[in-house]
């Protein structure tokens, strides 16, 4: 990328590990700070080392979808690094593995609860603390699922497409100032996505265009491009991350 983030902040969920971590590492990288989010705080304080330490990176910890935690992680952004720039809604749940004739509806809720509405909870309170007035861009992190059905994860992709639409709308709603993109993520080498991978590496990613599976920092590198002015055209839209699996090519 021809431009950095100095400067500027981003406020990622979800990010104690994985793609969210990925994607904090790449911004600050770049020169952004940042400040991330998880359940566990031991984890979220190993990121922070790992990131560079409390000059650049502040961890809260607390659940996606609880208003208090998102309030207060908005806060801490504005009050300790002097912004919010970016937002990046990275935590995602997928408590349920079958088909959907048999899934619990109490777990339904829950996944779109987490992450549908708690996504678009993040943005609501991103905009009213700053974007709103500042401008900025916001990436959801979405899944291949959402556009290519997938059994077993049927839900789940649902889900993604529900957010997908969001993006969308936002980005019609939050011009000109605020952009709203998505990645579409397929398997990625991570402890979320291990039991569709672990044991059969090559099997799967023999599906794959690129005969390879993703890493984290794929979709870091996806979500930095988006977030900054090389992407300053682009809104509304869904960036397929996937090694070419949606393409449908029969294995070889």
């Amino acid at each position: 990328m021809s431009n950095s983030f100095d400067g500027r902040t981003a406020v990622v969920t979800g990010a104690s590990r994985g793609i969210g971590l990925a994607i904090a590492e790449r911004l600050v990288a770049a020169g952004a700070r940042v400040v991330i989010t998880a359940r566990r705080k031991a984890e979220l304080d190993e990121a922070v080392a790992r990131l560079g330490g409390p000059e650049v990176a502040l961890g809260v910890a607390g659940k996606a979808d609880d208003t208090g935690h998102q309030d207060e992680t908005v806060r801490l952004a504005v009050e300790r690094f002097g912004g919010l720039d970016m937002l990046v809604n990275n935590a995602g749940i997928n408590p349920w593995y079958g088909p959907m004739v048999e899934l619990d509806l109490v777990l339904a809720r829950k996944i779109v609860e987490v992450n549908c509405l708690a996504a678009l909870s993040w943005v609501q309170r991103a905009h009213h603390a700053w974007l709103r007035e500042h401008g900025g861009a916001v990436v959801n992190v979405a899944s291949h699922s959402a556009i290519k059905p997938e059994p077993g994860v049927g839900f789940y992709g649902a889900s993604k497409a529900m957010l997908v639409a969001i993006t969308k709308l936002l980005a019609v709603e939050l011009g000109p100032r605020i952009r709203v993109n998505a990645v579409a993520p397929a398997v990625v080498k991570t402890r979320f996505s291990a039991a569709l991978y672990e044991g059969r590496e090559e099997q799967v990613a023999a599906a794959y265009p690129l005969k390879r599976l993703g890493e984290p920092e794929d979709i870091g590198s996806a979500v930095a491009f988006l977030l900054s002015g090389d992407a300053a055209l682009i809104t509304g839209e869904l960036l397929v991350v996937d090694g070419g699996v949606t393409l449908g090519g029969a294995a070889r």
